[in-house]
């Protein structure tokens, strides 16, 4: 096994399998499917959670092919060892049984809607290619229409139906009914909704998911993946043979993301069985149903780190394919409550919101509690609990991992430091350059109060809070931790003009309001114990300033010392 390729971004499962990748068998999903899935299938999961790679792996059993000659050609080799080949004659003998449309619409992600409707017809002219062989034997009015479809020469109203007709076509060409396979089908909502153009796709989307799924005659069953459930613009009007399995029911769990077998399996595989706890606090925590699993697309290029380098640390790769917008808005949205509970999160606490499955990407807007159910749908948050309150579920939610909480905290940062850039602070730079110490330490606690923290019962926080506040101040150097006197200041600011104040600020965290008073005295008093002012009288600058800072939550105290050497 360790010789083998790490699958790192491959989704095509006969790829997978003809280039000897390392696949976690995830082949009983097309028995449960056919013994538990209804008609009309959706799984919704997290974006990189192997929805792609499940859809191809459905597609590869259960598609009739057909060489030149006619003949079907041999598909066993696919699934030779696999977990279904076990599973009984009555599941094989679906293999290769029915003409299959697979369609993907996450090329969807388009910035208008032309573009983005012209990548969808983009996709399901490939599939009218693949099945080109069929027009020899189709009616003369079918195969002009398939022509017409194929050749990009039909209208929206045609396009929105070409998935039936083309269904339509495979069970008269073939005497059987069609598999229909939609990946990724929420793509292009969210991306309409982002780009503002969100009415108009989903119209289409309607018409093209009703007449294939709705009144579709020639459908035996349709598989169809996303990231949420959403009903409530009609998508699937009327559809009563949909079975929605979201991250909430409990069949289907395992069957995306890698459990906790699997992933000591394929750690052990590696050789890096030692690094499962590790593993465990960074990429574990979803609870997909009643099966906690691992993310998948981390954990194999965590593994790949590890191979390259065997002291590699963890990493949030998942950052870096998965739109953190929706983190971004929960943060910009923010209330006072809002930003407590931000901050509960991240302190590993947590959180109890009522919960919500059919919602759309219009709704975020309208209410927090939508936009909580969000973040829990596409893997931001975890189930760590639930209850019933009459006709309510309330979900109790947490940060899943270390990974998650990277993504947290850098979105926060970022959300910051853009802040900074555009508020204006020049009245509390005024007041500290003044010596004003109670406005200073009133504007300083407005910034904290509206502030979301990290970890506002440590330290070291405030230590990069205070900073960047002060980063927009002009004809100032500033200095973090530099050597002065026989000490080193929390922070030091040296403007270029000597003739303005220099500054010291020394730092101090209580965790009781009732000890900042002696904490700001004890700053002061470790600030000149330890000279710190030594080295900017001796540059020559007439006035400095010392702050003793004291923080505690949302609150902070400032006392002063000023020293004139005029």
């Amino acid at each position: 096994m360790r010789g083998k390729r790490i699958p790192i971004g491959i989704e095509f499962y006969q790829e997978m399998i003809e280039k000897a990748y390392y696949y976690v068998d995830k082949t009983l999903l097309i028995k449960d499917i056919l013994d538990k899935g209804g008609k009309v299938t959706l799984f919704t999961r997290p974006r990189r959670f192997g929805k792609t790679l499940a859809l191809t792996m459905l597609q590869t059993f259960f598609e009739l092919e057909t060489g030149e000659s006619g003949r079907k050609t041999e598909k066993k080799r696919y699934f030779e060892g696999m977990k279904i080949a076990e599973a009984g004659q009555e599941y094989l003998e679906h293999m290769g049984r029915y003409p299959v449309i697979f369609l993907s619409l996450k090329s969807a992600r388009q910035p208008d809607f032309l573009t983005a409707y012209e990548s969808i017809l983009d996709e399901i002219i490939k599939e009218y290619e693949r099945h080109q062989p069929i027009l020899e034997g189709l009616s003369e009015s079918r195969r002009e229409r398939y022509q017409q479809l194929m050749n990009r020469k039909a209208d929206r109203a045609a396009y929105g139906k070409a998935l039936q007709f083309l269904s339509e076509c495979l069970e008269q060409y073939y005497g059987r009914k069609t598999v229909l396979l939609l990946d990724e089908y929420d793509v292009p909502l969210e991306n309409s909704y982002l780009r503002g153009f969100y009415e108009e796709m989903t119209d289409f989307i309607r018409s093209l998911f009703e007449s294939a799924l709705k009144t579709n005659k020639s459908l035996e069953l349709a598989v169809i993946t996303g990231c949420l459930r959403i009903s409530k613009e009609s998508i699937f009007t009327g559809l009563n043979n949909l079975e929605v399995i979201s991250v909430m029911n409990e069949e289907f769990g395992e069957y995306f993301g890698f459990t906790q077998g699997e992933v000591e399996q394929i750690l052990g595989d590696y050789g890096f069985a030692k690094k499962t706890e590790e593993a465990r606090s960074w990429y574990d925590g979803y609870l997909f149903g009643n099966a906690e699993v691992y993310n998948p697309w981390s954990i194999l290029n965590y593994i790949k780190a590890l191979s390259a380098n065997r002291q590699a640390f963890p990493k949030p790769y998942w950052s870096n394919t998965s739109s953190n917008s929706i983190i971004r808005e929960l943060v910009e949205m923010a209330d006072s409550n809002a930003k407590k509970e931000i901050e509960l999160l991240i302190k590993g606490e947590v959180i109890e919101k009522p919960v919500q499955e059919d919602i759309t990407y219009e709704d975020v807007r309208k209410s927090q509690d939508h936009l909580w159910n969000f973040l829990f749908f596409t893997g931001y948050l975890k189930k760590a609990g639930e209850r019933r309150e009459a006709r309510t579920v309330y979900l109790t939610l947490k940060i899943p991992n270390e990974e998650v909480l990277c993504i947290y905290e850098t979105t926060i940062r970022e959300w910051f430091e853009e802040k900074i850039k555009v508020s204006d602070f020049a009245s509390m730079y005024q007041a500290m350059l003044k010596g004003d110490c109670e406005t200073f330490g009133g504007l300083l606690k407005r910034q904290l109060i509206e502030s979301i923290s990290f970890y506002d019962s440590r330290e070291d926080f405030y230590h990069g809070f205070l900073p960047g506040l002060l980063r927009g101040l002009k004809d100032y150097e500033i200095w973090s931790n530099r050597e002065s006197g026989e000490g080193r200041p929390d922070l030091l600011l040296k403007p270029y003009d000597e003739q303005k104040p220099a500054v010291v600020l020394e730092l101090k965290y209580a965790k009781s309001f009732n000890e900042m008073g002696r904490l700001c005295e004890k700053a002061l008093l470790q600030a000149e114990e330890k000279k710190y002012t030594d080295s900017l009288s001796q540059e020559g600058y007439a006035r400095i300033l010392t702050y003793g800072i004291c923080f505690c939550k949302k609150s902070c105290m400032v006392k002063i010392c000023e020293k004139n050497n005029k």
